[in-house]
């Protein structure tokens, strides 16, 4: 289980988040909502190390994370997939794939059938250079690479940003079996309010830095909710 108790995050002089705590649990996805710049994914840069925390403290299966590098959180089973997808557009799909065998032991470097099974033209794809693929397919890229690392906790920001509907439909089944093996606590950021109501058993919505929202599935007032995300 994560548990994000009261964190703090500064960017020089800015606080882009002031006491925010979020939990999230294996077998459920946990969405964050948001506008643009309200500190969505500054939270998640502090979950996976990537940005340093000022206050407060982040657990993951009762270890506080501290100062633990993003490598060392990897390992603990921590997945990233960032906003932008970051493959490496000269690596073919296969090298990208394999990036994500970094945190594991070598007995453990091997593709999950999982990641082709969830997303099967990244089988036949192989070999071409992942730069020459759509953003549609680069982003089930990135997310079966996150997938090659086993993870216990996946860390998703907006992975519908700029995606063809048919692929947000892919993504979002995905997801759904990813919360239905029970084993994987599911952190997902989301800008587009019908796919994380549809996935969500827990969500926060963000206002300038803060949590102003929160709630189970069941307890989601949709139009408390889409007040906040309008501009």
């Amino acid at each position: 289980m994560l548990n994000v108790n009261g964190i703090d995050l500064h960017y020089g002089a800015a606080q882009a988040l002031k006491g925010v705590s979020i939990e999230a649990r294996p077998g459920e996805v946990t969405c964050v909502l948001g506008r643009n710049g309200v500190g969505k994914s500054s939270l998640l840069r502090a979950i996976v190390g990537h940005h340093p925390i000022s206050g407060g403290e982040i657990v993951w299966e009762d270890v506080t994370l501290g100062s633990l590098k993003p490598h060392q959180r990897a390992r603990k089973g921590i997945a990233y997939v960032p906003q932008g997808r970051e493959i490496f557009p000269l690596l073919t799909v296969h090298e990208n794939l394999k990036t994500g065998f970094a945190p594991l032991q070598r007995a453990d470097r091997t593709i999950p059938e999982d990641v082709f099974e969830l997303f099967p033209v990244l089988k036949s794809m192989l070999r071409r250079r992942g730069g020459d693929l759509s953003g549609g397919q680069q982003q089930q890229l990135a997310i079966g690479r996150a997938l090659t690392t086993r993870p216990r906790l996946l860390v998703l920001d907006e992975p519908t940003e700029g995606i063809q509907p048919s692929i947000i439909k892919d993504i979002g089944r995905a997801i759904d079996f990813l919360r239905s093996k029970g084993t994987i606590a599911i952190v997902l950021v989301e800008q587009y309010f019908e796919f994380a109501r549809d996935l969500a058993d827990r969500f926060y919505v963000m206002d300038r830095g803060e949590v102003v929202l929160s709630g189970t599935r069941e307890d989601m007032v949709e139009s408390d909710v889409r007040r906040w995300l309008t501009v």
